[in-house]
């Protein structure tokens, strides 16, 4: 069970924030960082003292939309951010997933904690993942100082890159205060292909054909029948899914040839504009798994290989990242788990009903540990998040 902290805090300043982690290290209390608080439930937390929330730091510091790049306080959502910059033709290209209705969360999800997940929907096999998106913070360290890192223009290689750094180490670094994101247009036309009734191997294949040519797709996935099934889709069978956007013209004539190239994989129907976004919304917030009790995993996995792991461990899946992102709905034990996924050279993360990460252990484990004694040697930001029985 999460232990109950004394009390919330939303501090409204930078300063507010060097206060409290500054205040609690001093007087040896741990804290818990949230953003709009929906991925709590993923990983065990430590004993906390105090919870300190980045929802009071919610302004847009500045919008560029001609330079491509937005800066913001991490407690701005994600849902205000992408109408604001969809009004300039523009979008968040890492597609965020929020994930509220899988996890049965409250709240919104913020940019602050989506970079500190580093969550990244289906248009992560072109875009890139969150973090790829993130160009630069200014953060408060567990030691109660402020500290700055990359800048506020796209091409900047400036000093070390913390970014890659601060995306997915869920807080247990530093709090961020400002953040600064590349946004990227928004493509004009959308079209999607679906395929019916292949095999978990065989859509791996198909995937790959689509992802290795030139055909720049931006959303691949398969849903095998159970997924396929499942409210809201209701399909009668097995569905691959590949989505192609940009220009009208360049979208037509990738279409035509992407059709050609898989045709021996059989049948191929095509989504417009609107539905293509409403199925590729569906694939992003794993409409498929809503409501369904079991342990709920992430297996990152090569994709040519990733219908192996849901084959060696019974369960129902359904691929994206053209196979290399695979979410995994099993009550086999999470060693089991791990070691299937540790085989086939990828690693696995339950956000639901299991310890979320594996223990510190080995060469990794090792750096893991100095990188944290780095940023938060006394321990104070969320003790224990990113380990396992902690």
């Amino acid at each position: 069970m999460r232990n109950v902290p004394i009390r919330t805090i939303s501090p409204a300043t930078p300063d507010a924030v060097v206060h409290a982690v500054a205040e609690a290290g001093a007087k040896g209390r741990h804290i818990e960082v949230i953003g709009g608080g929906t991925k709590r439930a993923i990983g065990v937390l430590g004993a906390a003292d105090l919870v300190v929330s980045t929802a009071g730091l919610n302004r847009v510091i500045d919008y560029a939309p001609d330079e491509l790049v937005l800066t913001a306080q991490p407690g701005v959502r994600i849902a205000d951010l992408e109408t604001l910059v969809a009004g300039c033709g523009q979008m968040l290209a890492f597609e965020p997933p929020r994930l509220t209705r899988l996890l049965g969360a409250q709240g919104e999800p913020t940019l602050g904690g989506v970079l500190a997940t580093n969550l990244s929907g289906p248009r992560r096999v072109r875009a890139g993942a969150a973090r790829d998106h993130f160009l630069g913070f200014e953060a408060v360290s567990g030691r109660g100082e402020v500290f700055k890192a990359g800048g506020k223009v796209v091409k900047n290689v400036t000093g070390y890159d913390l970014m890659k750094l601060m995306a997915g180490s869920w807080g247990t670094l530093a709090i961020l205060t400002e953040v600064t994101i590349k946004v990227l247009p928004a493509p004009r036309a959308e079209t999607s292909l679906l395929m019916f009734g292949l095999t978990d191997e065989a859509a791996c294949e198909a995937m790959g054909v689509a992802m290795n040519g030139p055909f720049d797709v931006s959303g691949a996935a398969h849903l095998p029948a159970f997924a396929a099934g499942a409210a809201p889709l209701k399909a009668a069978m097995a569905v691959t899914a590949l989505r192609l956007d940009g220009f009208e013209s360049s979208v037509a004539s990738r279409i035509e040839a992407l059709v050609a190239a898989l045709k021996s994989f059989g049948r191929i129907e095509r989504l417009d504009a609107a539905h293509s976004r409403e199925f590729w919304g569906q694939i992003r917030e794993l409409d498929a798994f809503v409501g369904d009790p079991r342990p709920l995993w992430r297996l990152s996995l090569p994709p040519a290989d990733g219908w192996r792991g849901p084959h060696q461990l019974p369960g129902d899946a359904l691929y994206d990242w053209a196979g290399g992102q695979v979410w995994l709905l099993t009550d086999v034990p999470a060693q089991q788990v791990r070691a299937v996924v540790h085989s086939l050279g990828g690693h696995a993360l339950c956000l639901r009903g299991g310890e979320a990460f594996t223990g510190r252990s080995g060469s990794l484990g090792a750096l893991q540990a100095r990188v944290k004694a780095a940023f938060d040697p006394l321990g104070v930001l969320n003790p224990g998040r990113m380990e396992a029985g902690a």
